[in-house]
């Protein structure tokens, strides 16, 4: 089995103002090897490129995870295990008070959340995520999130991402949830508004800006009106 790697994006800042680490989405199950042509990792490059092009002269090093294998693999949690590996991996790198968000897709957006309790992380963008039955919450308390979904979706569904972001808005009055219409799972549709609102996410999450004002209304708004607003234009 190869070992996970972090892939800078380009342009790559230094760090010193931050990390952004993205992750890409999977498979409830497979052992298969992760590494190549892969396209749920293909589709988050320009999420990373995006974050890169806003954050690299501020300081902010963007990094894709590659994982080992494709699959959630329950009950190993593979993704879970190398996004804890790379959280160690950046601390290793630039210090135990580096300050990291986290940006993943479907699956690797459930990874995310997993590891979101981290003390490094100071927000989670997670994208049409994949929220399993019973899906812990409760160590998100204070937390940063902001959870989009598209209403085109056919993989993961938007009400448990709803379900999760309520729950977590009652231990954390910075949760805000997008409603992206006319869209679906692969964020195609409309791909520049997800990769705007991400990288705009993590700049103010990282404290180099405010956040803009339909993700503070949102979070101001609270449940449930902050958690189905419509991604505008």
């Amino acid at each position: 089995m190869s070992l996970p790697r972090l892939e800078p994006a380009s342009p790559c800042g230094d760090g010193r103002a931050g990390v952004v680490l993205v992750l890409h989405g999977g498979r409830p199950d497979g052992h298969q090897g992760a590494g190549g042509f892969l396209l749920s990792h293909v589709r988050m490059v320009p999420f990373g490129q995006a974050v890169a092009r806003v954050g690299a002269r501020r300081g902010v090093e963007t990094d894709l995870l590659r994982y080992r294998v494709r699959g959630w693999n329950e009950p190993d949690l593979d993704p879970v295990v190398d996004a804890r590996w790379a959280l160690d991996e950046v601390r290793g790198r630039l210090g135990p008070d580096v300050r990291i968000v986290l940006v993943g897709h479907s699956m690797g957006a459930r990874a995310a959340l997993r590891v979101g309790g981290d003390p490094n992380v100071v927000g989670i963008a997670a994208l049409a995520p994949w929220i399993g039955r019973d899906e812990p919450w409760e160590h998100l308390r204070g937390q940063t999130l902001l959870v989009a979904h598209g209403d085109r979706e056919r993989m993961t569904d938007p009400r448990s991402s709803l379900w999760f972001a309520r729950r977590v808005s009652t231990i954390s009055d910075r949760v805000a949830r997008f409603d992206v219409h006319g869209d679906g799972h692969a964020m195609l549709r409309r791909a520049g508004e997800w990769h705007g609102l991400v990288a705009r996410f993590a700049l103010a999450a990282l404290g180099l800006e405010p956040f803009e004002p339909a993700v503070a209304n949102a979070m101001t708004a609270g449940a449930p009106e902050g958690l189905s607003v419509p991604l505008n234009a």
